[in-house]
């Protein structure tokens, strides 16, 4: 396989995950997936939490495609594959656990128009802690924070997680009334 493919192959499959990754937080982490993901959207006692099991799930078709393609001699494409599938699990523990939940410490603090965005519309997807009602189920690509206010204000705050102080999170304005006319 040329150098040029394989690398094709490689940034194609790791552009791919992100829809991948989205699909999968969407319809089966807050789906069938919630008796392992709910863990994540509660506060986490020592250094592992439920949710973990996933990556170990997703790496399983990496190190499957990567032994194929490696070692028993399969279409070599695959090897590719499994790199680009195993590349974006490394994005992903990146941004997601280093960067966002901070799961080991850092001083980075996002600079980039990017970053920030990203990083914020994860932690507004956390301020919802039930299975519904959540937004931006994205890891690398994400809706503008505004929208992603706007969205869940727009829902009534359901779900969303209580504040610090043990209170629950203010109820959305009411809409102001009508203006009464006489005739």
């Amino acid at each position: 396989m040329s150098f040029w493919a394989a690398l094709s192959l490689f940034l194609v499959t790791v552009a791919l995950m992100e829809g991948f990754a989205y699909v999968m937080h969407r319809w089966v982490m807050h789906g069938p997936g919630w008796f392992l993901h709910e863990s994540h959207h509660r506060a986490r006692h020592g250094n592992w939490e439920l949710n973990d099991l996933y990556a170990v799930i997703f790496a399983v078709p990496s190190i499957v495609l990567l032994l194929g393609g490696v070692q028993l001699g399969w279409w070599p494409g695959f090897t590719w594959i499994g790199a680009g599938i195993a590349a974006y699990g490394a994005i992903y523990f990146g941004f997601h656990d280093v960067i966002v939940h901070q799961r080991i410490p850092t001083r980075y603090l996002p600079k980039s128009a990017y970053m920030k965005r990203i990083v914020q519309a994860h932690r507004l997807h956390h301020v919802v802690e039930t299975r519904e009602g959540n937004v931006s189920f994205g890891f690398l690509v994400a809706p503008r924070p505004e929208a992603l206010k706007a969205e869940l204000k727009r829902r009534g705050r359901a779900g969303v997680r209580r504040a610090a102080t043990g209170r629950a999170a203010p109820p959305p304005a009411a809409p102001a009334p009508a203006a009464f006319v006489e005739d």
